[in-house]
């Protein structure tokens, strides 16, 4: 957050009010050229002019947007009167030119199901699935969602008019330009950074209007804003030039910055952290290793991180926000063809405002759970030496058959924020993240892949369920929870795999696409071997245990104390360990048993303030050498 600067013109200082109002003018002019560019040039024969990567002459188009755009001579210009420099139209250019380009893969994937149409929209034949993968791009690793949601907009359009459309650009409105200022796309003239003598600050330099409709070159000043760097920014690490964006009525900065890292090895692994991913469990993770001999075995019993409070919060939300939803397009449609109500106005304008704040919380929950849940598997990861996280890939499943409660919390999961968090924090560390298809992970035993039985709970093997699972083989004889076996199977299937590992030219991400039956049959635990140190056998007669165990005495000597009276109560039962957490980190949390209620009966453990991370427990990393701790007092969410 940029919270103060200083014009170097003038030498005053501007608050953070009077900063974000400057910054907020110039992201005004910037957005109003990006919109009529974007306006201009969208249309299917200008987007493949400028995908085709080569100009009218034949010669290859720059990489940066906006010299791309200046070689096919689409220009931006300022409102008539308005003065800006050259730069400014860079930052609009550059932003129009990443939309533009962004629009191709769309134009191509709606063009293949256009080209494709089932006869029924709402049930492809395998026959008609083949045809719209090989006509899509990179259709046949495409998730199935994908293809789903683009077929059901194309059929709300055929619906409303009575055909189907003749491209995405008839289907889609152009995209409203980001209120943002890409200062990358500049260079000193415009703006600058660099780091201030302590390693935690910078500086960062840069153009602003005076005023919002500036009339000459004099109306921009050069304003200085310092920048505390967080914690996650090593000292060593080279400074970018950042995007700068209006939140909440204050300046933001977006900082990019480069540090070398080790590569990360496609193949090659011998320990591996298997994730999958879960409902009420959100993530369950555990590692393995390969032998040289070819035998795979687990190495611990794994752990989980829960986030069944977390969870509730965000199904409360969800609730609230619909609501609101519903009160607010109920007052617009009182609005509607009435004469102006100033009572209806305030109530809708109110409305609007609560449902911003509702969906920034939700954001903002969303935001701190993906980081903890990535976080806490890149530390499993470093705690049991992996090389490599194979992680399930769920981007094709969908939330229905399953009731609506269950079908919506499915929906709500942040599987997508959490996977590109770990990408980016395991990177930071050389270590490999690899989608593996989720095809049976949970269905066959990770010991001999056997199809395994689903039952309630260890306790009650007759009870049909999903949560514990059983493996009929009697030579095998392996049961545990269905999460804890599916990481088993992944990391398995993950490390006899890793030879067809592929990495996406375009994203850089690694995935293991499709599963080889012979290498399969190899994807199994060896069972683990125990050495006992020394013999058990029973030599003589079992100790006697009384039915009442003596009391728990202190760990460590009571201090010494004067002698007091006879009769004094001898010490026992006193408390050694921390202290208690609250009651309502401890107790059963679900969508529905945290809420606090209004009247009538109040569920054992429901009072609030238990706080995030007393909402999501995890099982904490087993590290070999525990490392030092630097981030305590810098509020991680690790």
């Amino acid at each position: 957050m940029l919270r103060t600067a200083v014009d170097e013109k003038s030498g005053e200082l501007l608050t953070s009010h009077v900063l974000a109002e400057r910054v907020g003018w110039a992201v005004d002019l910037v957005s109003g050229m990006v919109g009529a560019l974007t306006t201009e040039h969208w249309n299917s024969a200008d987007v493949d002019r400028l995908a085709c990567g080569v100009d009218a002459g034949g010669r290859r188009l720059p990489s940066n947007a906006w010299m791309a755009l200046r070689r096919l001579g689409w220009t931006a210009a300022p409102p008539e009167g308005i003065k800006v420099n050259d730069r400014i139209v860079r930052i609009a250019q550059e932003a129009a030119g990443r939309t533009l380009r962004s629009a191709k893969w769309r134009a191509d994937l709606t063009a293949a199901v256009l080209a494709t149409w089932p006869a029924d929209p709402n049930k492809r034949t395998a026959k008609e699935w083949e045809q719209v993968r090989a006509a899509a791009p990179g259709g046949q690793f495409l998730p199935s969602s994908v293809i789903k949601s683009r077929t059901r907009q194309a059929a709300a359009f055929t619906t409303e008019h009575g055909r189907l459309p003749a491209d995405v650009f008839e289907l889609e409105p152009p995209p409203r330009a980001a209120r943002i200022l890409l200062l990358s796309a500049c260079d000193a003239q415009q703006a600058t950074i660099e780091r201030a003598d302590d390693s935690t600050r910078a500086l960062l330099r840069l153009q602003l209007p005076t005023r919002p409709d500036p009339q000459a070159y004099m109306d921009w000043t050069w304003v200085a804003c310092p920048i505390t760097l967080p914690p996650t920014i090593p000292p060593n690490a080279v400074l970018h030039l950042p995007a700068v964006r209006i939140h909440r009525g204050r300046a933001r900065a977006d900082l990019a910055y480069t540090v070398a890292v080790p590569k990360t090895q496609r193949t090659g692994h011998t320990v591996a952290l298997g994730v999958d991913w879960g409902l009420n469990t959100l993530l369950s993770a555990g590692a393995v290793r390969l032998h040289s001999d070819g035998k795979i075995t687990a190495l611990g019993a794994g752990g989980q991180f829960r986030a069944a409070g977390v969870a509730a919060k965000q199904h409360r939300l969800r609730r609230l926000s619909e609501r609101l939803h519903a009160k607010n397009d109920h007052y617009q449609r009182l609005m509607n063809g009435r004469a102006p109500d100033p009572a209806l106005a305030a109530n809708h304008t109110l409305l609007s405002q609560e449902i911003q704040r509702v969906s920034a919380r939700r954001s903002n929950l969303n935001d701190a759970l993906s980081w903890a849940a990535a976080r806490w598997a890149v530390d499993q990861a470093i705690a049991a030496g992996a090389s490599v996280i194979y992680l399930e890939d769920l981007r094709s499943m969908e939330a229905k058959g399953m009731g609506r409660t269950h079908n919506t919390r499915m929906s709500q999961q942040v599987r997508g924020q959490i996977t590109d968090r770990m990408r980016h924090l395991a990177a930071e560390t050389g270590i490999a993240v690899v989608s593996v298809p989720a095809r049976d992970t949970s269905k066959h035993c990770p010991h001999c892949l056997t199809p395994l039985r689903h039952r309630k709970a260890p306790d009650r093997p007759t009870v049909a369920g999903w949560k514990w699972a059983i493996c009929p083989n009697p030579s095998c004889g392996w049961q545990g929870d269905r999460d804890m076996g599916a990481w088993r199977r992944i990391a398995a299937r993950g490390l006899s795999h890793q030879a067809t590992t592929a990495i996406d030219p375009a994203s850089a991400t690694m995935a293991i696409r499709t599963i080889v039956d012979k290498l399969e049959t190899n994807a199994v635990l060896a069972p683990a071997t125990t050495n006992s140190r020394s013999d058990r056998s029973k030599t003589g007669p079992t100790r006697h245990r009384p039915t009442r165990p003596a009391p728990r005495r202190r760990r460590a000597p009571s201090p010494t104390s004067p002698q007091g009276p006879a009769g004094k109560r001898p010490e026992g039962h006193a408390p050694t360990d921390r202290a208690r957490l609250p009651r309502a980190a401890h107790r059963n949390q679900d969508v529905t048993t945290i809420s606090t209620p209004t009247t009538g009966h109040r569920p054992r453990g429901a009072a609030l303030g238990a706080g995030f991370h007393l909402h999501a427990h995890a099982t904490p990393p087993r590290w070999a050498q525990p490392p030092p701790d630097t981030m305590s007092d810098v509020g991680s969410l690790s």
